[in-house]
C-alpha cells in the first residue's frame, strides 16, 4: 500500500510536540482506516520506529507518533543509541511529569480522530517506555485497543520521577482490549522484579495462538534484523481480550484486531 508521511505540531501545555504521521493512500482518497498513537523507545524518531510506523501504515492504519520529550529537546532531535543517548533518555523520562505523558495522550488521540483519513477507531501501540506509555493511553476512553511491548516500571520506578504508582492500579479503567508482552529476560518485567519462587523456571512448551515474544531479546527490541526469526512463546505474554478477537494473527502484525477495533 502506497502512504503519505509528514508532520504536526501539535500544542501542548508545555511547548508544540513535533508528531510524526503516516497514514494509507487510497487510490479514490475516500477510504478510512482506524488510527494507532505508536509510541517510541526513549530514543524518540529513530529508524526502527519510523519503519515500524511505515509498516502499520502499510497494513492500513493511520499512525502518529509523538516525539515524547518535545519539552526537552527541539523537533526532529533523535537520541543515539548508546550510554549518552540511553543516559539523557532516562533522566528525560524521570523529569517528564505523568500528567505531562497523559495530557500528550489525549492530544494526539484527538488529533488522530480529526485526520480526515481516520474511522474513529483509534488503538494505541508502544515499545520499552512508548509500552508503558500505551498502556496509559489505554486508560482514555477513546482508545479501543493497546498492545505494550517491553512496558517498564508499571509497578513503580523512574518514569515520572517515580511517581508513577498508579498504572497497574488503574488497569480496571480500561474498557479496551489490552496485549502485554515482555521478554523472558526483559530486566524491567514484571516477573524479573518477582521472587524468585514465583517464576517459571522455562517458557512452556505449548504455544498460544496469537501471542509471541523474544525470550533473548534485549528489551529495545525494535531494532530490526532481516536475519531475525519469527518470535516464539514466552511465559511473560499476558492478553485481555473479548470473545470476538481473532486469534490467528502474529501480535507485530496485528495483535489488537479484535472485533471491537478493526
Amino acid at each position: 500500500m502506497i502512504i503519505h508521511t509528514g508532520f504536526v505540531d501539535l500544542d501542548t501545555p508545555t511547548g508544540p510536540m513535533r508528531t510524526h504521521v503516516y497514514a494509507p493512500a487510497p487510490p479514490t482518497g475516500t477510504a478510512r482506516y482506524p488510527g494507532l498513537l505508536l509510541y517510541p523507545e526513549i530514543y524518540q524518531q529513530t529508524g526502527p520506529i519510523v519503519r515500524l510506523s511505515q509498516q502499520l501504515a502499510g497494513h492500513g492504519y493511520v499512525v502518529m507518533a509523538p516525539e515524547i520529550y518535545h519539552e526537552h529537546e527541539p523537533p526532529g532531535t533523535v537520541l543515539a543509541y548508546d550510554k549518552a543517548g540511553t543516559d539523557k533518555g532516562n533522566a528525560y523520562k524521570a523529569a517528564t511529569t505523568l500528567a505531562s505523558f497523559d495530557h500528550d495522550a489525549a492530544v494526539v488521540i484527538r488529533a488522530l480522530g480529526a485526520h480526515p483519513a481516520c474511522n474513529g477507531r483509534i488503538g494505541a501501540v508502544g515499545v520499552c517506555l512508548g509500552g508503558h506509555l500505551a498502556f496509559r493511553a489505554a486508560l482514555q476512553p477513546q482508545v479501543l485497543a493497546a498492545t505494550c511491548f517491553y512496558a517498564p516500571d508499571l509497578q513503580g520506578g523512574i518514569l515520572a520521577g517515580g511517581t508513577c504508582v498508579d498504572t497497574l492500579a488503574r488497569t480496571r479503567d480500561i474498557r479496551g482490549e489490552l496485549l502485554l508482552v515482555w521478554a523472558a529476560r526483559t530486566p524491567t518485567s514484571p516477573m524479573a522484579r518477582a521472587p524468585a519462587s514465583t517464576r517459571p523456571s522455562s517458557p512452556p512448551a505449548r504455544r498460544s495462538p496469537g501471542t509471541s515474544s523474544t525470550p533473548s531479546t534485549p528489551s529495545c527490541a525494535t531494532r530490526d534484523r532481516a536475519t531475525t526469526p519469527r518470535p516464539r512463546a514466552s511465559p511473560w505474554v499476558s492478553r485481555s481480550r473479548s470473545s470476538s478477537a481473532r486469534s490467528d494473527l502474529h501480535p507485530w502484525d496485528t495483535a489488537w484486531a479484535g472485533g471491537s477495533f478493526e
